[in-house]
């Protein structure tokens, strides 16, 4: 038997017991989610009877022990199934549930860890701005005091998951032109009067979960619910989304793997000049290539992980790990097409939906420029 350096007996069955979830529940219905962009409830309810929503969170609170390395391999099995639901279960976990639990005081935690662990409310993460995506620190949404807690006015768009979110982390600003000194971040409580939430159509991939656009119209937010201390919201802002990158990794892993595992089958089935295609030489290239930059992928993904696990520097890793993988996804998902040949230039074939999906990951929780930004400034800065 081949010996995995990264694994342990725990994380073979945890990515086994996935696996098998994964053929069983998502394989069949994953075309159907993207063509009617059907938000995947049933196979987000089975996920949370397998405790996954609660991996990594404090035990206190409901959660179960969990570490980096388990997200990033639930992640990736979900991925390969459907992306939909990948980042559905990433969002919430890593980008809500997480904040809290990092950041949120005792009665905070108390207050929504319970139903955020087992999802009977779903959680989202408020950040991006029409104008300000990368460059959180131009943000506009405005959150100024009143008696009793906050109010918050302004706008956020592509914000995944708010559509089914009870639960939405919101980063605002106290003063624009002091930049990111001056974000803080707040549990608000959905749906509240002055909140608008508007579905975004339209979209090119990743069709199953929602992505929409919330308008805060003084929105009235507690006192008790202001996450951390003043001026502190940028960085908590940060310390999550760099987990997040290592789970957008993963999930372009999965892509990538479904791609080639599909490209593989068609290969073998499909005949050309009284030969399968996997026969020839340009098509065994093509997969060859792929499993390379797979692997490699991979590798970079679990290292992320495990770093971040053993409490070491592991941020320029996350953003390496999720530049490659998701330059991997879209590749792996273009030569996934063009073995296919027509075949896989039409809907419900999976070639044709991983095309799709793939592109997002090289946009979403920071673009891959964003990324060799922040990797050339850790090298230069050594």
């Amino acid at each position: 038997m081949m010996i995995d350096p990264y694994f342990n007996e725990n994380d073979i069955l945890l990515r086994n017991t996935i696996r098998d979830f994964v053929n069983r529940e998502l394989l069949t219905n994953a075309s159907r989610y993207d063509l009617n962009e059907e938000f995947p409830s049933d196979v987000i309810s089975k996920i949370s009877e397998m405790g996954l929503f609660k991996l990594g969170i404090d035990e206190n609170y409901g959660g179960i022990e969990g570490s980096n390395l388990h997200l990033a391999i639930v992640t990736e099995e979900l991925a390969r199934g459907c992306a939909s639901t990948a980042v559905i279960y990433a969002s919430h976990l890593s980008l809500c549930t997480k904040y809290i639990d990092l950041f949120g005081n005792h009665k905070q935690k108390a207050s929504y860890l319970p139903n955020l662990v087992n999802a009977s409310t779903l959680g989202a993460l408020a950040l991006t701005e029409p104008d300000a995506g990368s460059d959180v620190a131009s943000m506009k949404t405005l959150v100024t005091n009143t008696d009793g807690g906050f109010l918050i006015n302004g706008s956020k768009h592509f914000i995944t998951n708010a559509k089914e979110a009870g639960i939405i982390i919101v980063v605002a600003s106290r003063d624009t032109s002091l930049g990111s000194k001056s974000l803080e971040t707040f549990i608000l409580e959905t749906p509240c009067e002055g909140l608008a939430i508007t579905s975004q159509k339209g979209k090119l991939g990743i069709r199953a979960s929602s992505t929409c656009e919330l308008n805060f119209n003084n929105v009235f937010i507690p006192s008790d619910n202001r996450i951390g201390e003043t001026g502190r919201g940028f960085h908590m802002t940060m310390q999550v989304l760099d987990i997040g990158r290592i789970l957008i990794a993963a999930q372009s892993v999965g892509i990538a793997q479904m791609a080639l595992d599909a490209s593989l089958q068609y290969s073998k089935q499909r005949k050309a000049f009284g030969n399968s295609i996997s026969e020839f030489q340009s098509i065994q290239n093509m997969l060859a290539n792929m499993a390379t930059e797979i692997e490699a992928a991979r590798l970079l993904t679990y290292r992320s992980a495990v770093l971040a696990d053993c409490n070491q520097p592991f941020e320029t890793e996350a953003s390496m790990a999720k530049l490659f993988a998701s330059k991997v996804a879209v590749e792996s998902a273009n030569q996934a097409v063009q073995i296919h040949g027509g075949a896989g230039y039409f809907a419900p074939n999976v070639a044709e939906r991983l095309y799709r999906d793939a592109k997002v990951t090289e946009i979403y929780e920071g673009t891959s420029e964003i990324q060799r930004i922040l990797i050339a400034k850790s090298l230069l800065n050594r």
